[in-house]
């Protein structure tokens, strides 16, 4: 067990009176015995709290000692302190609001710098006021360098986190160290995704870049292992702005949620867990050939050194006991839905010769009545790589990637679809029938001139 000790000086003092007196407290005196034991004990030396000399105590004070304590039991035994201790007696009511009004304009301010600021000005004699009675007086307004420290932060932290496993994932991305892969020096970004009930990481990726488009196949591979969140906590970088991402989680149902910027201390648990992969992993990489390499030692490092270990935020208990219960049922998405939830639609024109621009790679058409017509091109982020189609008046057409030398050789498809040429020759001849009848129509403006003549 750990020692009981007094909270304060002040209750230390009462302790060292009440163990001086203790023994007439406990017993029943008459005047003149009272009287001969408080003369014999103001004989004997005591050493008060904190003193490195002892002392001996007057006959007066022993006994104010003693009916103080059947009055009011220990705590009328504490020292008396004065009314304004600490308030800074040379601070008049007009100086006080000043400094404070220069700590609320200056955070940053500090109490010597307001003291000797003042004292240029004239508005403080010097040595009146030292910088600790300024600190005094600012800690007692709440007005200290702790308290200010962010002027923006109106409201109370609080320790906060989701209430079930899925009800919340923090995604962010760690710059590791660059990595020289077949000679080439190659940065090293690790994209990760943490649960904020069990703290499990659910995702956990290297990189060489910190697109969208790499978030969201890191993304895509938890929901099929895991299941969807309910909400999703980003940062403000662009990786994590996108139209797409929205979109998406707008079709999943999923909230998409961003921190306030510059606000880092909002993303605690994420840069906690930067802290431990760090320390953990990242730190003692060494020599590494591949992105594929570190990708080996970061799940290692998940299932053997921290989804097993008790963690200080979860009372003990290790991220993997809390994220996997029995009888937790994940939120799972059907294939059908993830690929509709992450489809892009375009509108492009084609080119005369049947190809189309789609995610800086070219693709051909074999329908060539389709040329110059403007289409949609429908994609999805699910297929790596992706695999386009072209829609047009409600008919789905396919693309293949273009090979040049192999069109050189190939018998040229029909432009026309099949189905187009007339099965049979048709009589059809306008001028023909127009000539045919011309004449009747000369016979009648004959007989209507002869009629006005």
């Amino acid at each position: 067990m750990k020692d009981l000790t007094p909270k304060d000086h002040a209750e230390a003092v009462a302790t060292f009176r009440h163990a001086v007196i203790g023994a007439m407290c406990a017993r029943d005196l008459s005047h003149g015995e009272l009287a001969e034991a408080l003369r014999e004990l103001a004989g004997e030396r005591f050493r008060p709290p904190g003193a490195k000399l002892t002392k001996t105590y007057s006959v007066p004070t022993l006994e104010r000692w003693l009916y103080a304590y059947r009055r009011g039991g220990l705590s009328a035994l504490r020292p008396r302190s004065r009314g304004d201790l600490g308030r800074g007696r040379a601070l008049t009511s007009e100086l006080r609001e000043l400094i404070c009004d220069i700590r609320r304009e200056y955070p940053s301010a500090s109490a010597r710098l307001i003291v000797r600021t003042l004292e240029a000005d004239g508005r403080l004699e010097p040595g009146v006021i030292k910088p600790g009675t300024v600190r005094k007086l600012l800690r007692q307004e709440g007005l200290d360098r702790v308290a200010v420290r962010d002027g923006t932060d109106t409201k109370t932290r609080l320790r906060w986190q989701a209430a079930e496993p899925d009800a919340l994932w923090h995604a962010d991305v760690c710059h590791g160290p660059s990595l020289r892969v077949g000679g080439v020096r190659t940065p090293l970004r690790i994209h990760g995704m943490l649960d904020d009930c069990s703290r499990y990481g659910v995702a956990l990726e290297a990189h060489s870049s910190e697109r969208e488009e790499d978030m969201l196949r890191v993304f895509l591979r938890a929901i099929r292992l895991h299941g969807k969140c309910d909400l999703l906590y980003l940062d403000n970088g662009s990786t994590y702005r996108g139209e797409v991402l929205r979109t998406a989680c707008s079709r999943l149902g999923i909230s998409l949620v961003h921190a306030r910027p510059y606000d880092p201390q909002a993303r605690g648990k994420m840069e906690r867990f930067w802290r431990t992969l760090r320390q953990g992993c990242l730190d003692h990489l060494g020599e590494v050939a591949s992105l594929e390499e570190v990708n080996q030692r970061l799940a290692v490092f998940l299932e053997r050194h921290y989804h097993p270990v008790p963690h200080a935020g979860l009372m003990g208990r290790s991220p993997l006991s809390v994220y996997m219960p029995s009888e937790r049922t994940p939120n799972f998405v059907e294939e059908a839905v993830l690929r509709q939830a992450l489809a892009v639609r375009e509108r492009r024109r084609v080119r005369r010769d049947t190809t189309v621009s789609v995610l800086g790679r070219i693709y051909e058409l074999e329908q060539g009545f389709l040329a110059g017509r403007v289409v949609d091109v429908v994609y999805s982020y699910l297929d790596d790589p992706p695999q386009p189609e072209v829609e047009y008046e409600d008919k789905s057409y396919k693309l293949s990637l273009v090979d040049p030398v192999m069109n050189a050789c190939r018998v040229r498809p029909p432009r026309l679809p099949a189905g187009a040429a007339p099965r049979a020759p048709v009589l059809f001849n306008p001028s023909c029938t127009i000539a045919d009848a011309a004449p009747l129509d000369n016979q009648d403006d004959d007989e209507d001139l002869d009629a006005i003549f």
